[in-house]
């Protein structure tokens, strides 16, 4: 501060005085500063304390018309199973599927069945005009008069023989003829076997010399036929795709499916397995794991699995699409709640409402749920059995609580 220019003593005194008078400034400003601070005891007006925390957030208090909308039901225990699902399709069972080709080549004359009817073992589907068959019959008739002729002439040899009527060696010839001819018939007997002729035909073609120009292909096993390329006039060769039948036994059928990879390790061959199929809403097919994959695809991660269904019925056809489970591990009992009763909310979490002794009150709990099963969720952690919760309605509660209804 510039101060006039006053005598020695009095801008002394000047100077004192205003010091003073900035000090008792000081000393009324903090002062009042004092008086309106508050202190550590005081409360806040109404109109600037902040809203009243609710005691009790994730419970809600219902009318008597918002509970007639609530169901309410006993946590029980269940057992859940411990089981993996997949899906895949149904296929015939390929050990017990037969292409049945003519083993010799020949044109087709007659069909005996088509398409899906049942055949037994031995059967006849179809026959041939096969020139290999005809010629086999032709020479098992020859043989059979060469044998005819060699027994003759040997048994006039041995007559002779015996009176020195014949030489030796003309008689050692005729043996020999005998036995070169036995030995030509037992082979085009066997030549006329491998076209399916039984001992009883071959000998009804010896005894009456006739040649039947038709080769009866018959069914290697029991089953049902499945496919038919087969037609009068159509030339059949041997091993030459497709076959003129295609025949299976349907008792059984398999089941091929395909399961991620993490799932695989559980699965063992051998285990049961249950499936179903949309064709028959409600019905279960029962069958054993009996093949599992020995490579994982690289595009979708997976590993085949084939299954045998039992079908007596002859209900499944190859192509239908099917659903399995197999159990990995025996059940567990945990607490269950009906699927209503589980509210997913928007944070992620799962909720259960459980009901106070006032019926009127619902606590929310934040609960860990395990298995979906028969229309339950497994409860692992939040609820025991016993509790009273909210099966149907619960996310009415939910929305209540986070205002979304009244």
């Amino acid at each position: 501060m510039h101060l006039p220019d006053f005598p020695p003593i009095l801008r002394r005194r000047f100077t004192l005085l205003s010091t003073a008078t900035l000090a008792a400034a000081l000393v009324v400003t903090a002062g009042y500063l004092l008086l309106r601070a508050p202190t550590a005891n005081a409360v806040e007006t109404p109109d600037t304390a902040p809203a009243a925390t609710n005691p009790e957030p994730e419970s809600v208090q219902l009318t008597d018309s918002q509970l007639k909308s609530i169901q309410v039901g006993t946590v029980v225990a269940r057992q859940f199973a411990i089981q993996k699902e997949a899906v895949g399709s149904i296929d015939f069972n390929e050990d017990l599927n037969v292409q049945v080709f003519s083993p010799y080549q020949g044109r087709i004359l007659q069909t005996f069945v088509d398409i899906g009817d049942p055949v037994r073992k031995g059967e006849t589907l179809f026959t041939i005009e096969s020139p290999d068959f005809i010629a086999a019959e032709s020479n098992l008739i020859g043989a059979a008069a060469t044998l005819e002729q060699t027994s003759s002439a040997l048994e006039r040899a041995r007559k002779l023989y015996a009176v020195q009527g014949m030489n030796q060696n003309d008689y050692e010839t005729a043996v020999a003829n005998q036995h070169t001819a036995e030995g030509a018939m037992q082979a085009a007997r066997h030549a006329v076997a491998i076209f399916g002729k039984s001992e009883t035909e071959i000998d009804h073609i010896v005894a009456t010399r006739q040649v039947a120009t038709a080769l009866v292909i018959r069914s290697p096993i029991t089953g049902q036929v499945t496919a038919r390329n087969a037609a009068p006039g159509v030339l059949a060769q041997p091993g030459s795709a497709p076959a003129p039948y295609s025949v299976a036994d349907v008792s059984t059928v398999w089941m091929l499916a395909e399961v991620v990879e993490a799932d695989s390790p559980d699965i063992k061959v051998g285990q049961e397995i249950t499936a179903a199929v949309s064709a028959y809403p409600g019905r279960v097919f029962s069958g054993t794991v009996t093949r599992l994959g020995a490579t994982v695809d690289p595009n979708s991660r997976r590993v085949t699995l084939r299954s045998q269904i039992e079908d007596p019925q002859h209900l499944l056809r190859p192509g239908m699409y099917a659903s399995f489970v197999v159990r990995t591990a025996e059940p567990v009992t945990a607490a269950a709640v009906p699927l209503n009763g589980v509210v997913r909310e928007g944070d992620g979490s799962m909720s259960i409402w459980v009901m106070n002794s006032d019926h009127h009150r619902f606590v929310r709990r934040v609960v860990k749920v395990g298995l979906q099963q028969d229309g339950y969720d497994q409860i692992l952690q939040g609820v025991q059995a016993g509790d009273r919760v909210a099966t149907t309605g619960a996310i009415l509660l939910s929305n209540i609580l986070y205002g979304g209804a009244s």
